[in-house]
């Protein structure tokens, strides 16, 4: 098989179209998740976000969802983080998620708002007590001399919570993406793409098909 065989045939054949997709962006989104998951997918609730500072400079990196449902798709940070400090003055966003094993990915459009506090104490409390403390120790985003300097801080919050349970640091905290669209891409072919885009008017979803 020649190399240019082989990449047509890496592509499923099956279409998604207009006859397939949900009608519910959220619905077609979990199935999709579902696929990836079933799949073996690395991380598949793994989602770069993409913020813009005050100073109009770019930014995306790595998130991991941590919840899912009908106000949205919420993740958790340190909020002095170049993130956090970006979302503080621009509340849009855009998540992307790569299924690449799959030959898919979904784009996500929003704004956010902060989860409650009430939600961001239940997911800390929920986290491994190493990365309980590691909110406490880590300056997210802040320059460090080396990594001794991080190794110094973690070990000061050790023994500051030895025999007793992590609180959640006030600067630690949720955020959640209210979707405004969502665009779902499957590779097809000669590159010749399936992509669908719900897109929200009013209170009801849009279904569009945009060129590959």
């Amino acid at each position: 098989m020649s190399r240019a065989d082989e990449l047509l045939a890496r592509y499923r054949e099956e279409p998604f179209d207009e006859g397939v997709v949900a009608d519910d962006p959220l619905v077609q989104f979990r199935r999709w998740f579902d696929d990836a998951g079933r799949e073996g997918c690395a991380q598949a609730n793994a989602m770069a976000i993409a913020t813009v500072d005050p100073d109009g400079a770019p930014s995306v990196r790595n998130v991991l969802l941590r919840g899912l449902d009908e106000r949205g798709l919420a993740f958790y940070t340190n909020e002095r983080s170049r993130k956090g400090r970006a979302l503080a003055h621009e509340s849009r966003i855009e998540a992307l998620f790569s299924w690449l094993e799959l030959d898919r990915q979904v784009r996500v459009a929003g704004m956010v708002t902060r989860v409650s506090p009430e939600e961001s104490d239940a997911y800390f409390a929920s986290r491994h007590r190493l990365s309980q403390l590691g909110a406490h120790a880590s300056r997210q985003s802040e320059r460090l001399a080396d990594r001794t300097e991080l190794e110094g801080r973690l070990a000061d919050v050790e023994r500051r919570y030895d025999g007793r349970a992590v609180p959640r640091p006030s600067h630690w905290g949720g955020f959640r993406i209210a979707p405004s669209s969502w665009e779902f891409w499957q590779g097809r072919a000669g590159r010749l793409h399936d992509r669908l885009r719900f897109v929200r008017e009013r209170r009801a979803w849009h279904l569009e098909r945009l060129s590959p």
